[in-house]
C-alpha cells in the first residue's frame, strides 16, 4: 500500500485504473494520513473526507462497469483554500467568508475534478494569499513538518505542508511574488509556477483584473517533477473567463536535449546574499551539469537590481484598492494583522502620470530581463535567501526577491529539493526559462531530481511509524 501511496501521481492513477488498489482504500488510506499528521501541522483547514469516500465508491463501481472519469479516476488530492471549490467552504483565509461556499469550481479545480480526481479537503493559505507565511485568523498557522516551530512559507503553506508531510499526493497552488515556489522550497516538494497566462486564474481570491493580476498563476505542487508536467497539461489552457490566459504551443519536456540547452546561474542577485548552504546547493547541481558536459555560465539578468523597487511600485499603484475591494466583498471587517499593517502603510493616491510611469517602468523590466534569453535558455537560482524562517519573524523582502523578481517578467519557474542545510531544514533550487517554455524548466528539473537522490524525511510525517 505505501509502495502506491508514495508513488508519482501517474502510478497511483494507473494502479487505480488496473485495480491494484481500490479508490475506497487509497483515499481512506491518505486521510489516515492526514488525520495523523495534521494535528501537527494544521494544513488541512476543512475536511471533505466524508464526501470523497463517496466519490471513490461510485468511481469504484463505474470501473467496474467499465466508465473511466479521465486520466486521474479517483485519485485524491487537496485544494489550496485560496481557489473556490463547489462542494466545500472557500474562505480565502479571511473571516467574511468563514461559512461561504461558492456554488461553483476555480477553472483548474472544475478541470481536476472532471479527470476525475477526489478532494479529500482544503489547505490553509493567508488571507487573500498576500503573505509569505501561511497564518491567518480564522484558522491560525500552519507549521513546517520539518520543524513545526518555523513556516512553510506562503501563500501555499498548507498545500506544501500536507504533501511533504505524505498527507496528499498533490495540490494547486497560486503565486503572485512566490507563493508556489518559496513553500516548495521550505517545506523540501517540487513545485511550478507556469508562464504567466497559461492556467486560467478564475475562481481564485485575487482576481483576474486589476494591476496585479498578471502577475499571479495557479500551479501544482507535488513529489516529483514527472507529477508537475502531468498535472499542468490538465489545467493549462483558455476557459475565455480569464482575460489573461492565453492558448499557447505546448512542448514535451521529456524531448528536451538537456545537453544541448545553454545554462546560465547565479548564486546571488547581488540584492540579498543567500545563506551558505543554499548557494553551495545551486553550486553543485551546476556541478553535476559541468561533470555530463553541460554548458553552465555563470550570468545575471540585466535589470534584476531592481526587481524590489518595482514590485513595490506596482503593488502600491492602485493605492490599495484591491485590498480594500476584498475586504468589501467579503464582508470583513477584522482583517488579519498583515492585512491591518499594509492598509495602515498606504501611501497617498498617485497621480495618472505616476501611475503611467509604473507601467512604463515594468514593461522597460520586463524588456531587459527578457534579454537574457538571447544567450541563455535556462536560468538555475536560489529560490530565497533564507531556508524556512520561525513562525511569526518580519521578512526582510530583500530576500524574496528570488521569486518576485520572475512574477514580474511572467517567466517560468520549477522548485526542487537540491539539499540540506545545516539545521536538517530542506533547499531547493529555482530553475527558469523563457516565457511558454515550461519543458525547459522540467527538463533540467528532472534531469537533476535524477542525479540529486533522496533526502531525508520530515520530523512529523505519515511514512514514518
Amino acid at each position: 500500500m505505501d509502495q502506491i501511496l508514495d508513488g508519482s501521481v501517474a502510478v497511483i492513477a494507473a494502479a487505480i485504473r488496473e485495480k491494484q488498489i481500490r479508490s475506497v482504500d487509497l483515499v481512506q488510506a491518505f486521510l489516515d494520513r492526514i488525520e495523523k499528521v495534521n494535528p501537527l501541522l494544521n494544513a488541512v483547514i476543512c475536511s471533505t473526507g466524508d464526501l470523497a469516500m463517496k466519490y471513490a465508491a461510485k468511481y469504484d463501481d463505474d470501473l467496474a462497469q467499465g466508465k473511466l472519469h479521465g486520466p486521474l479516476h479517483g485519485v485524491p488530492m487537496t485544494i489550496k483554500d485560496s481557489l473556490d471549490t463547489s462542494d466545500a467552504v472557500t474562505t480565502w483565509g479571511t473571516e467574511g467568508r468563514r461559512d461561504f461556499r461558492p456554488g461553483t469550481d476555480a477553472t483548474c479545480v472544475a478541470r481536476l475534478k472532471s479527470a476525475g480526481a477526489i478532494m479529500l479537503g482544503k489547505t490553509n493559505t493567508p488571507e487573500f494569499t498576500l503573505w509569505f507565511q501561511t497564518d491567518n485568523n480564522l484558522f491560525g498557522p500552519t507549521s513546517n513538518p520539518f520543524d513545526p516551530e518555523r513556516t512553510p512559507g506562503g501563500s501555499s503553506g498548507g498545500a506544501s505542508a500536507i504533501i511533504a508531510a505524505g498527507g496528499s499526493p498533490f495540490d494547486i497552488g497560486t503565486d503572485t511574488g512566490g507563493s508556489i515556489r518559496l513553500p516548495a522550497h521550505f517545506s523540501g516538494v517540487c513545485g511550478i509556477k507556469p508562464t504567466s497566462g497559461r492556467v486560467p486564474c478564475t475562481g481564485n481570491a485575487l482576481p483576474t483584473s486589476g494591476v496585479i493580476a498578471r502577475l499571479t498563476q495557479p500551479g501544482p505542487l507535488a513529489r516529483q517533477v514527472e507529477d508537475l508536467d502531468f498535472l499542468l497539461q490538465l489545467i493549462e489552457g483558455p476557459d475565455y473567463l480569464d482575460p489573461n490566459c492565453v492558448e499557447v504551443a505546448k512542448h514535451d519536456y521529456r524531448a528536451v536535449e538537456v545537453q544541448q540547452l545553454r545554462i546560465a546561474y547565479h548564486t546571488s542577485n547581488d540584492i540579498k546574499t543567500p545563506d551558505p548552504a543554499i548557494r553551495a546547493a545551486v553550486s553543485s547541481a551546476c556541478d553535476l551539469m559541468r561533470a555530463d558536459g553541460i554548458n553552465v555560465t555563470e550570468a545575471k539578468p540585466s535589470g534584476v537590481e531592481m526587481t524590489n523597487f518595482i514590485m513595490s511600485r506596482v503593488f502600491s499603484a492602485d493605492g490599495g484598492e484591491l485590498v480594500e475591494s476584498l475586504l468589501d466583498i467579503c464582508g470583513t471587517t477584522n482583517p488579519s494583522p498583515r492585512i491591518a499593517a499594509s492598509i495602515e502603510r498606504r501611501g497617498p493616491e498617485i497621480s495618472q502620470r505616476e501611475f503611467a510611469r509604473t507601467v512604463e517602468l515594468w514593461d522597460g523590466y520586463r524588456s531587459s530581463m527578457l534579454s537574457f534569453f538571447q544567450d541563455f535558455d535556462v536560468l538555475i537560482c536560489p529560490v530565497n535567501a533564507h531556508t524556512a524562517i520561525r513562525h511569526g519573524k518580519e521578512e526582510d523582502l530583500a530576500a524574496y526577491s528570488y521569486t518576485t523578481a520572475y512574477n514580474l517578467t511572467g517567466w517560468p519557474g520549477v522548485v526542487i529539493r537540491a539539499g540540506t542545510d545545516e539545521q536538517g531544514l530542506p533547499v531547493g533550487i529555482q530553475i527558469l526559462a523563457r516565457p511558454f517554455r515550461e519543458d525547459h524548466c522540467l527538463a533540467v528539473a528532472s534531469w537533476l531530481e535524477a542525479r540529486l537522490g533522496e533526502f531525508p524525511e520530515p520530523a512529523i510525517s505519515a511514512r514514518k511509524s
